[in-house]
């Protein structure tokens, strides 16, 4: 990794990783694409209310903080015993092993999971069911699955996101600037470490510049690198072929596994 620029796109833990990537002979670059996470508070309970009376067919929960958030939000609006019987009377699809523990503490077996903690392996467990007319409830962290909702779409499910965070997007100046530096090659990898900062990048990119540009500099000159499968995957789904991950999902195994991967270029 030697004289190797690496971007951060992280908010948090970015002195560990700054010290590795200096330890391993590069130079780390900060440039945070998580923007602001806020809790909706009142505004989730209200959506709780009336999901509830929705009575929903399917709930599919893709995080298990979040499947923890929307249980205090229930309690805090004195709704959580309808809340979990909605969730019991309902099928469960979940993505992730924590998720999984999470609704295992209310009673509730998941009818569908991800056999690789992927949004792709859960679609593979939903492909045997029908969801046509089915009211699908699906709980996500912060933005939005395209692939997840292009697979119930096309299945002609009623399709409702239940987000409990809000995302307040990055600075445009600072994706300005990490736009510039990919597509002129003044950096060597950017290191993603949640599918949040992915999409901010991405959604950026798509509105104001030159995305297929863009996804050529990653696909055959910088390197994308991912924490773990969730945010590797947000990059394959918009479009980079070439992502860097650790076996182990944690933020030090990312950047030795891209140190590695230098060595083997070089």
């Amino acid at each position: 990794m030697r004289g190797k620029r690496i971007v951060l796109c992280a908010s948090r833990k970015l002195e560990e990783m700054t010290t590795l990537i200096e330890k391993q002979g590069g130079i780390a670059i900060v440039r945070p694409a998580q923007g602001i996470l806020f809790s909706k508070e009142g505004e989730l309970e209200d959506e709780i209310r009336a999901v509830i009376a929705m009575r929903p067919d399917w709930f599919i929960f893709t995080t298990g903080i979040g499947v923890e958030t929307l249980l205090e939000a229930a309690e805090r609006g004195k709704v959580k015993e309808e809340w979990v019987k909605t969730i019991q009377h309902a099928n469960v699809a979940v993505r992730g092993y924590k998720t999984a523990a999470a609704l295992k503490k209310i009673g509730v077996a998941p009818v569908a999971s991800s056999d690789d903690g992927t949004t792709k392996g859960l679609i593979r467990s939903l492909n045997e069911y029908s969801f046509a007319g089915k009211k699908v409830i699906v709980q996500l962290h912060g933005t939005t699955s395209p692939t997840l909702k292009e697979f119930l779409e096309e299945n002609h499910a009623i399709y409702t996101e239940l987000l409990p965070y809000r995302h307040v997007a990055p600075d445009p100046e600072v994706l300005e600037k990490l736009y510039e530096e990919v597509i002129h090659r003044k950096v060597d990898a950017v290191c993603f470490t949640t599918e949040v900062q992915v999409r901010f990048l991405f959604s950026f990119v798509k509105e104001q510049k030159d995305i297929e540009w863009f996804r050529q500099s990653f696909n055959e000159h910088v390197i994308a690198c991912a924490v773990g499968k969730v945010t590797a995957e947000a990059l394959y789904e918009e479009g980079i072929v070439r992502v860097v991950a650790p076996e182990l999902e944690r933020m030090g195994a990312m950047i030795v596994t891209l140190s590695r991967y230098f060595e083997r270029q070089s």
